[in-house]
């Protein structure tokens, strides 16, 4: 049986039935359990509509479908301008059929997602195998921040955009690595780094001037879009003048900001605000954790690999419901960082690069806001720890376990309005 026959019997099952239930697991947090939750008063009550999948940025992206962009020079107000337009363009000519906008959104990013893991699942089966290519999707369909795969945000289609261009540079498919990446700069402003990866893979391997020439028209996307803030608003960088109300003068490496998240899983929220040790049982109960994962690596030998590895999930668990999200966005962050590294040899130049190049921008952004959600949008990263995981497929599962439980109450935080990524 030839690969494509194996893909489509096999392969096109497995994604279809991870992207399911993955959905299916958020639907039910949002439409039915995040509705018995009372609302506090930094939140709004969730009930079982569309408005479930709308919130933060939602808003702006609905506006821009129905009223279109807008910008002004007063940089302490949000404006439209600085989303990109592939998404609320796709959404709005869905509208023609009839759907409302938050419904074609939905129906956008959704389709993406899903086709996003279907080439994603055929690009690692080429390379690596079944075994690997079903991790590298389970990795993509089960972090928690596929979340955002779900509701109207930018993730599915920008990781649709960006797969489908490395895919096509990594086959030497020039036309559609120019297309996909024109596509992801349109979408968002990361898809920037696909043309560092782009020109410093065509140096490396000399492939000669169709492959720069993909380089250089992946900055179509943005160029348009430039040039249409030109024409409109008579300032071709609108889009990143308005990220300033955001931003402020935010740039470089926000040293505070991942000093303050390393601080609040160390020493505890309380008391870093206080100054001082104001409240030490969050101390204590880390170094009891930290103590306890010394004697269990101690006496891994004794204990055996199954009770090691169990011992190390109750651990984990223990420390993420001490530390919070905190302990999420670092290791994705930089963990994503040292895996890329371990990963170069045995993933394709282009994504590795790619992962870096799309790191550096996130760690340049001054600010931290968001960074684990933007990070989940590099594709490399899913790739890097898929192939860990295939390796190991033991702790896969328990980790598959412990991002289904994020990914549930993601959704419920998500559903009542309140902030996840």
């Amino acid at each position: 049986m030839n690969i494509g026959k194996k893909f489509l019997l096999d392969g096109l099952f497995f994604v279809i039935v991870m992207w399911l239930s993955s959905r299916l697991l958020i639907t039910i947090a949002m439409l039915l359990i995040a509705p018995l939750f009372p609302a506090p008063s930094n939140s709004v009550a969730a009930t079982f509509s569309w408005d479930v999948f709308y919130a933060w940025d939602s808003v702006w992206y609905e506006k821009i479908m129905t009223y279109g962009y807008d910008f002004s020079s007063d940089v302490k107000e949000i404006h439209t301008v600085a989303f990109f337009p592939l998404f609320p363009l796709l959404s709005r000519i869905v509208m023609f059929i009839g759907f409302s906008p938050k419904v074609a959104a939905i129906l956008v990013n959704n389709s993406a997602f899903l086709a996003t893991l279907i080439i994603l699942y055929r690009w690692v089966h080429e390379l690596y195998g079944t075994s690997t290519a079903r991790w590298v999707t389970a990795t993509l369909v089960w972090c928690p921040y596929s979340l955002y795969g779900t509701v109207i945000y930018t993730e599915g289609l920008f990781l649709l955009c960006t797969t489908s261009a490395l895919r096509a540079f990594d086959k030497k498919q020039y036309i559609w690595a120019g297309f996909w990446g024109a596509l992801s700069t349109a979408t968002r402003l990361p898809g920037v780094a696909l043309i560092t990866a782009f020109i410093f893979v065509s140096w490396k391997e000399r492939r000669g001037i169709k492959a720069y020439i993909a380089s250089l028209s992946v900055g179509l996307g943005i160029s348009l879009y430039s040039l249409y803030c030109q024409i409109r608003f008579g300032d071709a960088l609108a889009f990143i003048h308005a990220q300033k109300a955001w931003r402020g003068d935010a740039a470089g490496f926000a040293w505070q900001g991942w000093w303050q998240m390393l601080m609040q899983i160390t020493i505890g929220y309380t008391n870093f605000k206080a100054g001082y040790i104001k409240d030490p049982l969050h101390p204590l109960l880390l170094l009891l954790i930290i103590s306890s994962a010394c004697l269990l690596w101690r006496f891994r030998l004794h204990l055996g690999m199954v009770k090691f590895r169990n011992g190390v999930c109750f651990l984990w668990l223990l420390l993420w419901l001490l530390a919070g999200d905190e302990l999420l966005k670092i290791p994705l962050v930089f963990g994503g960082i040292y895996l890329l590294w371990l990963s170069r040899a045995k993933i394709p130049l282009v994504t590795v690069v790619y992962g870096f190049s799309s790191l550096a921008l996130i760690l340049n952004t001054g600010i931290t806001a968001s960074a684990e959600r933007y990070a989940y949008g590099i594709v490399s990263l899913s790739m890097a720890f898929g192939l860990l995981l295939a390796r190991y497929p033991r702790w896969g599962y328990p980790i598959m376990y412990f991002f289904a439980i994020l990914m549930f109450t993601f959704s419920i935080r998500f559903a009542r309005d309140l902030w996840v990524a």
